[in-house]
C-alpha cells in the first residue's frame, strides 16, 4: 500500500470509529505527539486511539499527501468534550513519517488556545494561552489514558 493510501485508510477508519484498523496502520514503535497528550510511544499511542475513538465523533479529512517517507493531512473533528459537555470543532494538521509500509511517527498540531476556549469555556478563554492550563490538560489526559489502560488489563 502506498503512503497516501495508508493515511486515507487511517482517517477512514477514524471516521468509522474503527480504532483497531487505525492502530494497524502504525508500526509497533510508533511515536505520536500532540498538544493534549504530549509524546506517546508504542502501546500508549495505540491505546490513546482505542480510548478516544467512539461513535458520535464526526471527522472529515482532506489535503492528504505523501512523498518519499513523509506525508500529511488536514483533519477536523467535531465532538462533545466529555468533561464539560461543550461542542468542539478541532482543526488539525497531521504529519507522518513512514518505514516499511507503516506509520512510525505521527504528529498532530492544533491551536490549543482555540481548542481550550471551545472545550472549557471561560477557563479556556482566561487561561488557555498559558503553559499552566496546557500542562493541567495534559496531566488529565494522561491520567485518563492510564485509567483506560488499567481497565483493559
Amino acid at each position: 500500500m502506498d503512503h497516501k493510501a495508508l493515511i486515507e485508510q487511517f482517517y477512514t477508519a477514524f471516521a468509522h470509529a474503527d480504532a483497531e484498523t487505525m492502530v494497524a496502520c502504525y508500526a509497533l514503535g510508533i511515536v505520536f505527539e500532540d498538544p493534549a497528550f504530549g509524546r506517546l510511544e508504542g502501546v500508549a499511542a495505540a491505546d490513546m486511539w482505542r480510548m478516544l475513538v467512539k461513535p458520535g465523533l464526526r471527522l472529515t479529512f482532506d489535503r492528504v499527501w505523501a512523498e518519499g517517507d513523509k506525508g500529511g493531512a488536514h483533519w477536523e473533528a467535531r465532538y462533545r468534550f466529555s468533561q464539560t459537555g461543550r461542542t468542539v470543532v478541532n482543526r488539525i494538521e497531521a504529519s507522518f513519517v513512514f518505514r516499511d509500509g507503516k506509520i512510525v511517527q505521527h504528529t498532530d498540531r492544533f491551536d490549543f488556545y482555540r481548542w481550550s476556549r471551545q472545550a472549557l469555556g471561560l477557563p479556556g478563554w482566561l487561561l488557555g494561552w498559558t503553559p499552566y492550563l496546557k500542562q493541567k490538560v495534559r496531566q488529565q489526559a494522561l491520567r485518563k489514558l492510564q485509567q483506560f489502560q488499567a481497565s483493559q488489563s
